[in-house]
């Protein structure tokens, strides 16, 4: 009987310990794979770094200073060569489906700008990304692109105020100027005058980094 007594204690000693310590390991196991926000750039080719080796754009500086910093986000380039407004919102909400992010970096409309398409018409496309993101709870960076001088200021200064009044609009943090510091210095642009250089990446990141850096 004192054995049989001395049995059921250990056994009931063991089961106590597992009803315990099972849920503290999965409690642990799981935060130990708990995966980072997703940071997700939604940009043109001045963020798919054009030219250059995919390490030396901004984006990818970007990635890594979020690691470095144990930031608790992954930063991943969703930024096309040569997109539009309209393409944009084309492969956005696939996007969100695929990745989830608790934030998006919106950087369009140069290409629209380019091929001289209505500012209003490029402001609907950008307002529709943003109302996107929004609906589904995902924060929103608004990054603003100023064109070349030669497009005439009747249609560079309507385009370029876009971005304020969108980012006052919707309460948006904005980066006025993605390529603030580094437009018109050739020696950070490339030969065509549009694309900078892979010199010119870290002042971007800094650019962007001033206004990201209080949303993270």
């Amino acid at each position: 009987m004192y054995y049989l007594l001395k049995m059921r204690t250990t056994l009931y000693r063991v089961i106590l310990c597992v009803t315990i310590l099972v849920p503290l390991y999965s409690a642990s196991a799981h935060a130990a794979i708990e995966p980072y926000k997703k940071l997700l750039v939604v940009g043109d080719s001045l963020s798919a770094a054009y030219n250059l080796a995919e390490e030396q754009g901004w984006v990818a500086l970007l990635a890594k200073r979020l690691q470095e910093r144990e930031s608790g986000y992954q930063a991943i380039n969703a930024s096309v060569g040569g997109a539009t407004s309209a393409a944009a919102l084309q492969r956005l909400p696939s996007l969100l489906d695929l990745h989830k992010p608790a934030l998006v970096i919106l950087e369009m409309g140069a290409n629209d700008g380019l091929q001289g398409k209505p500012v209003s018409y490029i402001s609907a496309n950008l307002k529709h990304l943003i109302e996107l993101c929004l609906a589904r709870g995902i924060r929103v960076v608004m990054v603003g692109i100023q064109l070349p001088p030669n497009y005439g200021k009747r249609y560079t200064a309507p385009f370029y105020n876009q971005y304020a009044q969108l980012a006052e609009k919707y309460q948006l943090p904005l980066v006025p100027f993605l390529l603030e510091g580094v437009a018109g210095n050739n020696a950070l642009m490339q030969a065509d005058r549009l694309h900078p250089t892979a010199e010119a990446q870290p002042i971007i990141l800094e650019t962007v980094w001033r206004i990201l850096e209080e949303e993270l």
